[in-house]
């Protein structure tokens, strides 16, 4: 997964906690609690990451969360519709998630993990179906993956030495 630089301190960002898990280990003076955080940041305007937290206390990991998920920042292409600029698969682990363009006024369709990252990300209208495992932390960085490889026509024209009308062609 390419990571591009973005100064996270000149975005204004939103957060999202996707999930919170208590995780238990087990030591000779009985059980050790820790909460380990989930969070997608984004600012609405082509920027969102994701980062995971682990704490004693579920503000704590909150909080780390944000601040490893402001380190993961990635740009997302999007057309003028509000939309992705072409179908993907994106991919992580064992979680796929396919995005599929959608015209203007379909709105977000996407499931829990994968929603979170999309409305984030600024994307108005997109179709998505989570494929293979269902795992929140998965589906969250499999989503990620897809949009940071999307491409612009420009982008795709400039790969090929063509122009963009001859891309469309």
């Amino acid at each position: 997964m390419k990571h591009s630089i973005i100064d996270a301190s000149q975005l204004e960002l939103e957060e999202k906690v996707v999930s919170i898990k208590r995780v238990t280990k087990v030591v000779k003076g009985g059980r050790n609690f820790r909460f380990t955080a989930l969070v997608v940041v984004g600012d609405g305007n082509g920027h969102v990451g994701a980062g995971l937290g682990k704490a004693t206390e579920i503000p704590e990991a909150i909080r780390k969360g944000k601040e490893d998920a402001m380190k993961k920042l990635v740009t997302v292409a999007r057309d003028d519709k509000g939309s992705i600029t072409h179908d993907f698969i994106g991919n992580f682990g064992s979680a796929s998630v396919l995005l599929k363009r959608a015209p203007e006024g379909t709105g977000v369709i996407a499931g829990g993990p994968a929603r979170a990252v999309i409305e984030l990300a600024g994307i108005k209208n997109i179709r998505t179906k989570c494929l293979g495992s269902r795992n929140k932390q998965n589906v969250v960085l499999a989503t990620i993956a897809g949009l940071s490889q999307l491409k612009t026509p420009e982008e795709v024209a400039k790969l090929r030495g063509k122009s963009v009308d001859e891309i469309f062609a």
